[in-house]
């Protein structure tokens, strides 16, 4: 099982650079022992111009064997006809599969997370790189494999591998030999290999369990979400566990929506509401953005409320969050989100590295999906949802609900979302369109009332609204606002009380 990774010199630095962010040194072979056999590195071709490094995977079928891994990557004794010879007669010990990913997640585990402290910017840049596999199993032919890789930015060439070739007749195998070219990071291009090895080969030598969603998830940050065939990367290399695929499904589409959005990406959210006509008067002073209005709105709500510990649940990049750290009154704040890049660039916009030990002690951010009751969520005064549920698909709405109203239980939940009402007013969107690509729905008043007082009714809230923006008296305001509280100070009589003075009155 053999894979080469070579890269030329730039004016950056030379090809043998390679060396430093691989962290294995071109002067020598090196060999790492494995479960499945020995993995050895070398470097075929060392000069400044020119780097290679060599990663060759000696399997031993019978230790193989003798671990119980069939060739159907589910423990059972593999799919050919005589099952006990195909535990030692197949073609792992030369076909790249699920081993040699194993074997370059062993080797190269400092290159994969994209570690080099001798030469910290070589590897946070993109090099050029040619990878070559020569024998790479491709279940679904080499239009697959040019699937899979051309959308992460690689030059793809295959070469058909014949069964055999003093007969030709006999056919081209499943086998291909790849070719990869392109500028990509190298800690890049060892995560594509990594996930989609085992993908290609379509089975794994070793049990799929749940942790293998986290590991993909891990390894697929910052391309697997927006990947074109991210529905067949994820149902093969959780080898078809309908039950893992699902999780990780449904964690990808979380992560799109935060990539996607992070709470404020969107131009016309941080637009000014057209409140004003044209001839308005000169020098008046101009309305905050639609985004800070909501922001103190939310922050009124929970001081209204009392609340001192605080959930951002979906807080994107950290605005709100920094937003309540600049307030004493909130004494613990809690952000979580589904993307961790988000949560890197909220560590870094509320600069946490360089926070004194009281005000750190505050703040702390998760990463977590709200399609799952998480224990971590118990216990406070108050969360927040801003611009969150559009995001959601309607049947993934319950999920949300549970995990937040019937799970975590805050005394107080605030839930912003667009009144698309208010959309005709906004003039650089086209009529019929949403606010944004990634917002599934978008409700009316009426429809985002009624989903509010049934989710109060169903778990002991009450619940009123509050316009933010200008309050349009023809299509109302362009955010609109619930605020759930299990006291219910303003509704003495339940959930559905303000729905009777609307009506009395």
């Amino acid at each position: 099982m053999f894979l080469t990774i070579s890269t030329s010199g730039t004016p950056a630095g030379p090809a043998t650079d390679l060396g430093f962010l691989l962290h294995k040194h071109p002067g020598k072979a090196q060999t790492f022992a494995t479960s499945y056999g020995d993995a050895h590195v070398f470097y075929p071709e060392v000069d400044a111009e020119r780097c290679t490094a060599a990663l060759l995977l000696e399997v031993d079928p019978p230790a193989l064997a003798r671990r119980g891994r069939g060739r159907d990557g589910k423990g059972g004794k593999g799919t050919a006809p005589d099952a006990a010879l195909a535990q030692y007669v197949n073609d792992r010990p030369y076909a790249a599969s699920s081993l040699l990913a194993v074997a370059l997640r062993t080797v190269f585990a400092s290159a994969l997370r994209g570690d080099c402290r001798e030469l910290p910017e070589r590897a946070a840049a993109p090099l050029p790189l040619r990878i070559e596999v020569p024998a790479l199993p491709a279940r679904g032919g080499a239009a697959l494999v040019a699937r899979l890789f051309e959308p992460l930015g690689w030059q793809v060439t295959t070469e058909q591998v014949p069964l055999d070739a003093a007969f030709p007749e006999w056919g081209a195998s499943r086998y291909v030999r790849l070719v990869l070219e392109g500028e990509l990071r190298l800690a890049d291009a060892l995560r594509h290999l990594y996930v989609l090895l085992p993908v290609l080969d379509d089975a794994k030598h070793y049990w799929v369990s749940a942790d293998e969603v986290d590991k993909l998830l891990r390894f697929g940050e910052g391309w697997l979400a927006a990947h074109p065939e991210q529905r067949l990367i994820t149902h093969r290399y959780l080898a078809r566990r309908r039950s893992l695929t699902r999780e990780a499904d449904e964690r990808l589409e979380l992560v799109r929506l935060a990539d996607a959005d992070d709470v404020e990406v969107e131009e016309i959210d941080n637009a000014v509401a057209p409140e004003e006509p044209e001839d308005a008067e000169e020098g008046k002073e101009r309305p905050e953005p639609l985004a800070v209005q909501r922001r103190e709105a939310i922050l009124t709500a929970l001081r209204t409320a009392g609340a001192a510990r605080v959930l951002d649940l979906g807080c994107g990049q950290g605005q709100l969050v920094a937003a309540l750290l600049k307030d004493p009154r909130f004494t613990e704040i809690v952000g979580m989100d589904v993307s961790v890049r988000a949560l890197e660039i909220a560590a870094r916009r509320l600069r946490l590295d360089r926070m004194g030990e009281r005000q750190s002690s505050r703040v702390t951010l998760l990463q977590g999906s709200l399609a799952y009751t998480d224990k971590r969520l118990k216990g406070y005064d108050a969360a927040v949802l801003s611009e969150v549920v559009e995001h959601l698909d309607p049947p993934r709405l319950p999920a949300l609900e549970y995990a937040v109203f019937g799970a975590a239980r805050p005394g107080t939940v605030v839930v912003t979302t667009p009144n698309v009402e208010y959309n005709v007013r906004w003039e650089t969107l086209p009529a019929g369109h949403r606010r944004h690509h990634d917002h599934r729905f978008e409700w009316t008043r009426g429809e985002f009332r009624d989903w509010a007082r049934a989710v109060a009714g169903r778990h002991g809230y009450a619940v009123e609204f509050h316009a933010v923006g200008p309050d349009d008296p023809e299509v109302g305001p362009p955010t609109q606002l619930a605020l759930f509280t299990t006291h219910g100070p303003h509704d003495p009589h339940g959930p559905h009380d303000d729905k009777k003075k609307e009506e009395a009155a």
